[in-house]
C-alpha cells in the first residue's frame, strides 16, 4: 500500500486528523512563538481530513479527493 493510498483511505484521514490534534496540544503545551507555528500547522492536516482532501494525490497522478477507503 502506497502512503497516498494509506492517505487518500478513511484511516488516513483519521490519522491526519490525531496528528492535527496532537500538533496544536503541543503547540498549546510549549506557548510562545513556537507554539502558535504549532497551532496554525496543525490546523492543516484536520481541515484536510476533515474536508477528505489528499494534497499529495496530485503529485503522484491520483485524484485531489480521497476515496473513504483502504487500498490493497
Amino acid at each position: 500500500m502506497s502512503f497516498v493510498s494509506f492517505m487518500s483511505s478513511t484511516a488516513g484521514r483519521i490519522a491526519r486528523v490525531v496528528v492535527g490534534v496532537v500538533l496544536i496540544i503541543a503547540g498549546i503545551a510549549v506557548g510562545g512563538t513556537g507554539g502558535i507555528v504549532l497551532i496554525i500547522v496543525g490546523l492543516l492536516p484536520i481541515g484536510t481530513g476533515v474536508a477528505n482532501v489528499c494534497l499529495l494525490g496530485p503529485l503522484v497522478g491520483a485524484g485531489l479527493k480521497g476515496d473513504g477507503r483502504a487500498h490493497a
